[in-house]
């Protein structure tokens, strides 16, 4: 009895190390690839952490910066968080800040380079928006109307369409464009809910030059 277990045993041995003859450089790739992988994962999540922790700091300082209208230690703080974390929500926050403490300070050139950044760097549609309609209208103020329209060309999400059209629309009133203005703000009218301040302000707009404001 003893011998007939040693031989099933034996064969189950010999299969083993056939089996792993034939198959035990594929297992042990895989094996790296797959304990690799999670490495490099658990690595890539570790590495992000940090990231964000970092980059929040430096959004602090640039809040602290802003609330004291420290306009100086302001952009040395934006400075930093662009130069090493440019890619995270933090720094296109910290550039909107920066850019509407600039520009309450009468700083406007650093306002607009910040602005320009968060127009120009960042993948969030929603942040890029808010830049170039902010930059728009401080390019309007300086009377550099081509650039400012050149700024509200590119396609937006619908929801800041009738923003853009407003601000094409005071352009053109401004550059004498009586045809192309009232366009821009039947375009923002009928974007706009029914009722909204908002709407109402750029229908007064709409009416002084003669524009019809459509049933809705």
């Amino acid at each position: 009895m003893a011998k007939h277990l040693d031989l099933e045993e034996q064969e189950q041995l010999a299969e083993i190390k056939h089996f792993w003859n034939k198959y035990g450089n594929l297992i042990s790739t895989v094996l790296i690839v797959v304990f690799g992988g999670i490495a490099a994962f658990n690595g890539w999540n570790w590495w992000q952490t940090r990231q964000a922790g970092e980059a929040a700091a430096l959004y602090e300082q640039v809040e602290q910066a802003a609330a004291a209208r420290e306009t100086e230690r302001l952009q040395r703080a934006l400075a930093d968080i662009q130069k090493s974390y440019g890619g995270t929500t933090y720094a296109q926050q910290a550039a909107l800040l920066a850019a509407k403490t600039l520009q309450d300070a009468g700083q406007v050139d650093p306002a607009r380079a910040a602005l320009a950044w968060v127009a120009d760097k960042t993948s969030d549609a929603g942040y890029r928006s808010v830049a170039r309609l902010r930059l728009a209208a401080l390019l309007t103020q300086a009377k550099a109307y081509d650039e400012a329209l050149q700024r509200l060309a590119e396609p937006m999400p619908a929801a800041f369409e009738p923003l853009a059209a407003d601000r094409r629309g005071d352009i053109y009133t401004l550059q004498g464009k009586t045809a192309e203005a009232i366009a821009q703000y039947q375009k923002a009218v009928a974007g706009l809910d029914a009722g909204s301040e908002y709407r109402r302000l750029v229908e007064v707009k709409l009416a002084s030059l003669g524009g019809e404001i459509a049933k809705s």
